[in-house]
């Protein structure tokens, strides 16, 4: 009995630890919004544009594709260890210009929140990125 008990406490210790991590900070999507946008608009605009396409050959589109709308792990780990090293493709079309790495420069919060844009602008429309799951990504590339 005894240790029927401490596998469902080591249970939900470990849910709610996983709970937290993936939570998204106070304030929701509105103000995930927010932060992000200010985010996009310092640090990604420059290359993807303010409407999220791109720009043709070089920078890819952020709008309604695999990559962004796909697998938040993946979109994570580009955002911090960038993308370098060849071309790489989206519908069709072939974008060359390099993504420099951010996980010098900006926060998880910062890559939660400008995923979290990203993720529901340009006519997105996908599950927030949290502060937790930035971190695990961070933690495990190291």
């Amino acid at each position: 009995m005894k240790k029927i008990v401490l596998v469902v406490l080591v249970f939900v210790i470990a849910s709610a630890f996983v709970a937290q991590q993936t939570k998204p900070q106070p304030g929701g999507l509105k103000a995930a919004m927010t932060r992000g946008k200010a985010v996009y608009d310092a640090t990604c605009q420059a290359c993807h544009q303010p409407d999220g396409l791109g720009v043709q050959n070089m920078n890819p589109p952020l709008a309604k594709t695999k990559w962004v709308l796909g697998d938040k792990k993946a979109l994570i780990k580009i955002v911090l260890k960038g993308l370098t090293g060849g071309e790489i493709e989206i519908d069709g079309d072939k974008f060359t210009n390099p993504m420099p790495p951010q996980e010098s420069t900006l926060s998880d919060q910062e890559i939660a929140d400008v995923l979290t844009y990203i993720r529901n602008s340009f006519g997105n429309k996908a599950s927030l990125v949290a502060a937790g799951e930035v971190k695990a990504m961070r933690a495990k590339l190291k």
